[in-house]
Parts: C-alpha cells; sequence; structure tokens
C-alpha cells in the first residue's frame, strides 16, 4: 500500500504517493472517495486542460476512468479519452499532442486486487516528487479550484498508430525484416496485448504468443514477470527455436528478455548491453541515468564507451525526472524498465523489443559474430545477482531494519541514498530498503563470488527476519 505516514511534511499526514503514482488495494485503500478528491487534486494542480486519461486491464479500470473523467470534467477540464491502452502510449500521447497532462488508471506489476492513478505532465513523465507533494497538500487542504460548468469528453483513436509509427522510425526497420526474426511473447495477459505483436508483425517478425487475452485477474503467471515465473516462455523459445522471447508487466512499460537458448535474463543485465549498443553506435558517449539498485554492469560499460553513469534514488520517476533535468538519452531499472529519450524519458517495453531486434541486426561483437542473443549477452561480465522481497507491517520496522542492516559488520563503504547500499568490497554489495509501492522491504545484492553472495545474503536475511 502507498499511503503511508510522512513526519517531515506539516501539511501532509499521510504520503498519498508512493515509487509510481498513488496505489493500494482497490476498495479498501483505494476507494471511490479517495479517487474522486484525489482528482479534484489533480484538476486544481493542472488548472486547464485537456488531459488524457486511459487505462489497463484490470477489473476495476474501466469504471475508475469513467470517475476520472467526469471528475475531471467537474473540475473544469476537457478530457481526451484513450480507453484501454499501455502506459508509455498514454504517456507518449501526453507529449505529442500537447495535452496539458495525462492520468493512467494503474496498478503496473501490483496483483490483481490493486488499482491506482498515475498522472503525468504535459512532458508525459510522471509528474515530479515536488509536484506530487503540491498535489498531496491540495487533497488534504481540499484547495479544489471551482467552476460553474462542466467540460467535454472527446476520443481520440490514433495514439497507437501514432506510437508505433514512432517507435518505427527510430530502428532500422528494413534491416531487421530482412533478418524475419521469430520471437515468442508472454504477454501477461496485460494492454502491452494491444501493442508489442502488431510492433513486431511491422518488423516482419514471426509471432507466437502466450498469456494473450487481457484479463484482470492475471491468471497466466501473474502482473509481474520476474526471472522465476517465465518457464513457459523459456520453453517455448527452446521448443520453437526462436531467436528470443519477451515478456511484459501488467501495464506494458517494463519488459525481460529470454535468449536464444531459453535463458531468462534480468532487466538491467539486458539493459547493460543496450547501453552497450548505443554508446559504441548511434549514441556514443551518451549519459546513463539509473536507480542506485543497478547491476555493475552498466557501470563497466560506461566505463568502456567513455560514457556517464549518474545515479539515483530507486523508481522510474527518479529515473526519468533526472534525464529531462540532463536531457539524457539513456535511462533503465534493474527491474526491466528501460527509457529511450529519443522517443521518451520513460519506461517502455514495447520501444525496448524494438531496440533488442536492432541491436541483434546491426551490433557485431566479432568479424564472425551471428549476433545472437545469447552471444552478446556472454559479453558481459559474470556477476552474480540475488533479489528477494519481506513482507514488512509498517514503515516504522522498515526503517529499523535498514538501521540495524547499517549498524552489522565493517563493510567498506555505504551508500544511504536510498535505503542502504552496503559494500562488502570493491566488487560486491548488498542493498536494503524499503519498497515504495507494497507493504515490503526488498533485498538486492551482486559479487563477482557466488559463494560471498550467497554468504551475506544469508547473513543479512537473519538481521532482517529478526525483526519482522
Amino acid at each position: 500500500m502507498t499511503i503511508k505516514s510522512e513526519e517531515n511534511e506539516p501539511n501532509i499526514p499521510r504520503r498519498l504517493f508512493g515509487t509510481n503514482g498513488v496505489r493500494g488495494i482497490y476498495g479498501r485503500e483505494l476507494t471511490i472517495p479517495l479517487v474522486i478528491d484525489l482528482t479534484y487534486s489533480l484538476a486544481t494542480y493542472f488548472q486547464s486542460g485537456p488531459i488524457v486519461v486511459g487505462f489497463d486491464g484490470r477489473n476495476s479500470s474501466p469504471l475508475l476512468s469513467n470517475i476520472v473523467s467526469a471528475v475531471l470534467n467537474a473540475g473544469g477540464l476537457d478530457v481526451m479519452m484513450a480507453g484501454q491502452i499501455p502506459t508509455p502510449c498514454l504517456q507518449f500521447a501526453a507529449k505529442t499532442k500537447k495535452f496539458s497532462g495525462g492520468i493512467m488508471i494503474t496498478a503496473s506489476h501490483n496483483p490483481p486486487e490493486y488499482n491506482g492513478i498515475k498522472p503525468c505532465s504535459a512532458d508525459g513523465v510522471e509528474i515530479s516528487r515536488e509536484d506530487e507533494l503540491r498535489v498531496e497538500k491540495i487533497y488534504y487542504n481540499r484547495q479544489f479550484s471551482k467552476v460553474d460548468q462542466t467540460s467535454k469528453t472527446f476520443a481520440d483513436q490514433n495514439i497507437i498508430t501514432e506510437y508505433l509509427d514512432s517507435v518505427l522510425s527510430l530502428i532500422d526497420v528494413e534491416k531487421i525484416k530482412s533478418r524475419s526474426f521469430k520471437v515468442v511473447m508472454d504477454l501477461g495477459n496485460g494492454v502491452q496485448t494491444l501493442v508489442a505483436p502488431y510492433l513486431l508483425k511491422k518488423l516482419g517478425c514471426q509471432v507466437f504468443t502466450v498469456n494473450s487475452n487481457i484479463d484482470g485477474d492475471f491468471p497466466g503467471r501473474g502482473p509481474e514477470p520476474t526471472v522465476d515465473n517465465l518457464t513457459t516462455l523459456s520453453n517455448m523459445v527452446r521448443d520453437l527455436h526462436a531467436d528470443l522471447g519477451v515478456a511484459y508487466d501488467g501495464d506494458g512499460d517494463r519488459s525481460l528478455f529470454c535468449d536464444e537458448k531459453g535463458i531468462i535474463h534480468p532487466g538491467d543485465k539486458t539493459a547493460a548491453v543496450l547501453v552497450k549498443y548505443l554508446i559504441n553506435g548511434k549514441h556514443k558517449g551518451a549519459e546513463i541515468i539509473c536507480p542506485i539498485n543497478t547491476t555493475l554492469n552498466v557501470q563497466l560499460v560506461a566505463d568502456e564507451g567513455n560514457s556517464n553513469v549518474v545515479y539515483t534514488k530507486v523508481g522510474s520517476v527518479e529515473v526519468s525526472r533526472e534525464m529531462i533535468k540532463r536531457n539524457a538519452l539513456i535511462g533503465l531499472e534493474e527491474n526491466g524498465g528501460f527509457m529511450y529519450g529519443k522517443l521518451n524519458q520513460v519506461r517502455d517495453g514495447a520501444m525496448t523489443t524494438g531496440l533488442i531486434l536492432d541491436m541483434l541486426i546491426n551490433f557485431s561483437l566479432t568479424n564472425k559474430s551471428t549476433n545472437q542473443f545469447s552471444e552478446i549477452m556472454a559479453s558481459l561480465r559474470k556477476i552474480a545477482q540475488f533479489k528477494t522481497k519481506f513482507k514488512c507491517p509498517s514503515k516504522d520496522v522498515a526503517n529499523k531494519i535498514v538501521t540495524k542492516c547499517i549498524e552489522h559488520g565493517s563493510p567498506k563503504k555505504i551508500e544511504s541514498l536510498d535505503g542502504a547500499k552496503i559494500w562488502i568490497d570493491e566488487e560486491s554489495w548488498i542493498m536494503v530498503r524499503p519498497s515504495g509501492t507494497e507493504p515490503l522491504v526488498r533485498m538486492y545484492g551482486e559479487s563477482i563470488s557466488q559463494t560471498l553472495l550467497d554468504s551475506k545474503v544469508r547473513e543479512y536475511t537473519r538481521i532482517i527476519e529478526s525483526l519482522l
């Protein structure tokens, strides 16, 4: 649940916004009265329209989108209804069609019972942390703007077509078509079903899909793709002798990839090879923006390509807003969120898929390279990774866990930009931080030594579990 206490803001007794928008269990935490008042607050914040509104495939999303639209109208703002659509497409529309902003109804990768409200600015990027606080102040003080008349709602049927055309303009279409890639897609019962398969067909790919019906209960493998729950994708890639596989989250802004051998790769490792491709090719020396929990491989690749890496707190808002600030073209998260600023500085699963195909057709590691995905992934340094999460009863307990981990042992150094990143040596670290979207504490780790990593994971797991 994202609604949490905030001691540093006297006018804001509870934070509404978490890592990505306002989320909660629909009907229990994300109630209709909360959605109405939050939308009035957003209408007051935006001041003028039109606002583009879209929704994902969750069961409660159509109703919530209608409520949001009606309240925006009542607040004096025109609304363009995008309908059911992936989050990156809505953000693309907000940016390219010169809307005052957008609101996406989604809880992204959260379980089916959750939903959420995710607003973005006119630049197509989620509103800043400072603007989140402005909206919350309006909400708690009930400083809603007053109007004497309602405004209008209209629709636009061309968003997805225009989005696809823009993605295609940024990759080598004819060269990709000549390869006739065979691709397996696990669409996760999410809204990327409406876009990604059509993108690949336009690229001349043979497309095979699983979990391709939009279903708010996410019966296939849940709304969050992970290395551990994509066995079906992996098996299909091997059985069909496909070139690659890809899986998306519930609202389509994240993607995980599977090579031709059926190996599922963590999001930031795939991002590292994309970074390597981009900064050694069309964007030589480009700056890279990523959170502090990103794999060491990104820094190593950046060093080889004479590029600078800027680290942020965890969260796509932090990365995207830093990209806007620095006019950066490349951003990424460890969870499969890759951001390509030539289209928009936001996570985008379909755009990332296009870039992967572009990489496979253009990026030769040697003169004899076959451009297989596994070969390109093998060019990264071998680094063991670990990621897990622990249910946590409160933010207070989560903070105690972080403090206890900081006080433990004699680490080489500790970075406290977000939670605690504890460096065991120059190439080994454990990170512990409270989740911003769920009642969880997350733990990440990396080392060039699997034995050392396993030992440190056990060590810090005992500390965390002792406080739960």
